[in-house]
């Protein structure tokens, strides 16, 4: 097994969660947290380990990606102009993954960064039905949106640690 189930962070000992905001929070959380444990234990080499050419998918680009990700989502729902990129336009999020300790660090910090003032921004608004932005994006689908993501590159983030050491994980 990947994790032991008794220290499992993403175990829900108890009751789910109540309400559909508290739900789909839940799901976020536990998505968010598969991928920092798929990178986990690993050094800068690995986490910049590209998957399969010609792709250019590593576990540190996919931090990279969704830091970028969270941010670009932010956009769609505050008024003005859209955030700068974090690392550049087009793949700059994957491309600039360099096995080097202060790009892996910034990852970290980026993503932590950018998932924080994401969620700060959403918190201001619990009503699922309400639409935001120039598009007038419902919170319900962000939210949705947002699980999706991170679910979708949980699940690259698990062949590209295979790949690295053989773990293959719940």
């Amino acid at each position: 097994m990947w994790t032991d189930p008794e220290k499992d962070p993403r175990n829900m000992a108890g009751v789910s969660p109540d309400g559909e905001l508290a739900t789909l929070q839940d799901y976020l959380t536990n998505y968010r947290l598969t991928l920092l444990m798929k990178c986990e234990g690993l050094g800068p080499e690995q986490l910049a380990r590209r998957s399969v050419p010609p792709s250019t998918v590593s576990l540190l680009g996919l931090l990279r990606h969704l830091a970028e990700v969270e941010r670009d989502w932010r956009s769609w729902i505050l008024p003005g102009d859209p955030l700068p990129k974090l690392y550049g336009v087009g793949d700059a999020d994957f491309d600039g993954a360099l096995a080097e300790q202060a790009v892996v660090d910034a990852a970290y910090a980026d993503l932590a960064r950018e998932q924080a003032a994401t969620d700060a921004a959403l918190a201001e608004h619990p009503d699922l039905g309400e639409r935001l932005g120039r598009d007038g994006i419902a919170v319900r689908e962000l939210m949705v949106h947002r699980i999706e993501e991170y679910a979708r590159h949980c699940g690259h983030a698990d062949l590209v640690r295979e790949c690295i050491d053989g773990r293959v994980g719940q």
